[in-house]
């Protein structure tokens, strides 16, 4: 029986295995830090989704509002009792009824005191990455914790609720000032 001296072949084999282990590790932090990073842009673009859609909501509930009142003498908001009543013909407000892309199903519905649907949120508790310097017309969301606060609605607390748009064509309407005989001026 003879002895074999040790080569120094077997050492080099030990010193790729290790090489290749630590090539593996660096590979995976990579990998979790370029995921990190995905789903970030991915949130991201949810997010803008959310606040464009949420908006068109918002400007067709105003819409709505505004063409509903219009020739009407009692004070107060009209609301749709459905998001599928703005985008009825033959002056659809929305064209369709839009998913909530965060909550990744149906929105919640903010209703009104009088009844009907005044504003929509995002069942989502999740917490937003924008924080600051929103549109103007959601300039009240700044600072809200979580997508859940973030309420599209009808009137618009950005703007007071005293702002209202018009329907293309159609003129603002205003209640007709009544005399102590219950006659309407002239």
């Amino acid at each position: 029986m003879q002895i074999k001296p040790a080569s120094a072949g077997g050492g080099e084999r030990g010193f790729s295995y290790i090489m290749l282990m630590i090539a593996i590790v660096l590979i995976g932090v990579a990998m979790s830090v370029a995921a990190r990073q995905w789903k970030t842009m991915v949130q991201r673009e949810l997010e803008a989704d959310l606040l464009a859609k949420g908006i068109e909501i918002q400007q067709a509930l105003a819409l709505y509002s505004t063409s509903a009142k219009a020739g009407r003498v009692m004070p107060g908001e009209v609301y749709p009792q459905t998001l599928a009543d703005l985008t009825r013909l033959p002056k659809p407000f929305l064209r369709k009824v839009y998913f909530d892309p965060v909550g990744h199903g149906e929105w919640e519905l903010v209703r009104a005191p009088t009844g009907g649907i005044m504003g929509v949120r995002s069942k989502s508790r999740s917490r937003p990455i924008k924080q600051h310097d929103f549109p103007p017309v959601v300039r009240h969301f700044d600072g809200k914790p979580t997508y859940y606060d973030w309420v599209f609605q009808h009137p618009n607390p950005s703007i007071g609720g005293s702002v209202l748009p018009t329907a293309p064509g159609a003129t603002p309407s205003f209640p007709t000032p009544v005399q102590s005989g219950g006659a309407g001026l002239q």
